[in-house]
């Protein structure tokens, strides 16, 4: 039932009232826009009014909050005087002293036309944002053909996304598959280097009980909602008030989740933002799977499937290029190989899985006591390699020496309860000082490190 507000002395009439009412239309009446204004609400359908009302103080407040309700002004004459304020107000309609009936049929009339422009308006909005929509696909469509990097693919999907919700910020978090933990792997507008530090346990959080349950969430006020974890707002000096969090899921299987925060408008999140972000989510996790498995299997290709240090394949890529770059440059490259003492006594003593474990711990232990830009390899079974760019015969002495010590005060598998001690023997060879080859360097490192492993073992030797 239409509900329409009749306001002022012309609008007052008791046959237009009485026509109103035998059609089924719902009214309320007011003799002043003041009184009016206070009985607004977003359930009105038409206003009729006195052109005169336009002279109350409470007239610009009426235009603000009514503006999207269609409005017939009656004027009991042709004149355009007081009428033109009026008529550049949409969807407003001037009549002059018209009889009931065409009182009514003017009525049903204009809120027709109200219809129909509404639902031209809300077709335009549906295309435009269907447009918006396809070009965010074909976004999408060239990030994934023109890139490979996940960090630079999400970042060109999120931004779009980000747009299209109108959001401040916006982060990803990727499901760790070792700990099980949720990562912020991608940020954008919430100092994302502070905020790449904090991990959160599955079921911790807004995101983690996202992650937990599997279900999109809407939070028009993060203060009110006791999931907020405001640790993370206060360490990054930021103020989250409300947010849209939804998971990323691929057959069934949780990667991770979205967060979309804060409107610009200052708005609450509604429900069209989440269907918009529910219909463009599954795009981001076949990005995600997408560049995951090619990170996966270029990984695979170069790195050791139990260390995950590099293997022989890239090992001997990587000599092959530094004593290029040494002979270009006319600096050095040195190669150390280590090898652990004793280690079938650990197989046969605690079984393959327990030598497994060591050889884990193990490689992280040296990659510890090395530069950001040295190299270490799994040569094979309990063998491992070092390649130093740029550093003199003594220096890699130095380096294997220390790496030596650490190993020897080490204590492995601790927490495993088994606190075993070690020691490795040391090789080492340099380019050019005492090979004039890839194929030499390796030899003569090698050849250094049984020398050692064959007379004292834990020590180092090195060929200068």
């Amino acid at each position: 039932m239409p509900r329409i507000f009749l306001i002022g002395q012309s609008a007052l009439r008791s046959d237009y009232e009485n026509v109103l009412a035998t059609n089924g239309y719902s009214i309320s009446k007011f003799d002043s826009l003041d009184k009016a204004c206070a009985n607004i609400s977003d359930k009105i359908d038409l206003f009729v009014l006195d052109k005169k009302v336009s002279s109350s103080p409470a007239f610009r407040k009426f235009l603000k909050i009514s503006r999207s309700v269609p409005k017939v002004i009656l004027a009991d004459s042709g004149q355009t005087k007081g009428m033109l304020q009026w008529l550049k107000e949409p969807l407003s309609y001037p009549l002059y002293v018209p009889g009931k009936k065409e009182f009514l049929f003017f009525i049903k009339r204009v809120l027709k036309e109200t219809g129909m422009v509404l639902e031209n308006s809300k077709l335009k909005n549906d295309l435009s944002q269907i447009r918006r929509e396809l070009n965010f696909y074909e976004e999408i469509s060239k990030a994934l053909t023109s890139s490979l990097d996940l960090q630079d693919i999400l970042e060109k999907i999120m931004e779009k996304v980000k747009d299209m919700t109108k959001a401040e910020a916006w982060s990803i978090l990727l499901l760790d598959e070792l700990t099980g933990e949720l990562v912020f792997d991608k940020t954008a507008g919430r100092r994302s280097k502070r905020i790449q530090k904090f991990r959160l346990k599955v079921g911790e959080g807004i995101a983690g009980w996202v992650a937990q349950e599997g279900i999109p969430v809407i939070v028009p006020d993060v203060s009110k909602d006791t999931r907020f974890l405001g640790k993370i707002d206060t360490a990054i000096h930021f103020k989250t008030k409300s947010l849209m969090c939804v998971p990323i899921k691929s057959n069934e299987q949780i990667l991770g989740v979205i967060e979309i925060v804060n409107k610009t408008t200052g708005e609450p999140f509604k429900k069209e933002d989440l269907d918009l972000l529910l219909r463009l989510v599954d795009e981001i996790a076949i990005a995600i799977e997408r560049t995951s498995l090619y990170q996966k299997m270029t990984e695979l290709a170069i790195t050791d499937d139990l260390t995950k240090l590099f293997n022989t394949r890239y090992l001997n890529r990587t000599i092959e290029v530094e004593i290029q770059r040494a002979s270009r440059y006319n600096t050095s490259v040195a190669l150390i190989f280590m090898d652990i003492d004793h280690f079938k006594v650990i197989n046969d003593s605690y079984g393959h899985l327990v030598g497994s474990k060591v050889l884990v711990e193990m490689g992280q232990l040296l990659l510890k006591s090395l530069r950001t830009i040295d190299i270490v390899a799994r040569y094979g079974g309990d063998e491992f390699v070092v390649v130093l760019p740029q550093t003199p015969p003594q220096a890699a002495a130095h380096i294997a020496e220390r790496m030596r010590k650490s190993i020897e005060l080490f204590t492995f598998l601790k927490k495993e309860g088994y606190a075993l001690k070690l020691t490795a023997s040391f090789g080492v060879a340099s380019f050019p000082e005492s090979a004039q080859s890839k194929d030499e360097l390796i030899r003569f490192a090698d050849e250094a490190m049984y020398r050692v492993k064959y007379q004292t073992r834990n020590a180092v030797y090195a060929i200068v």
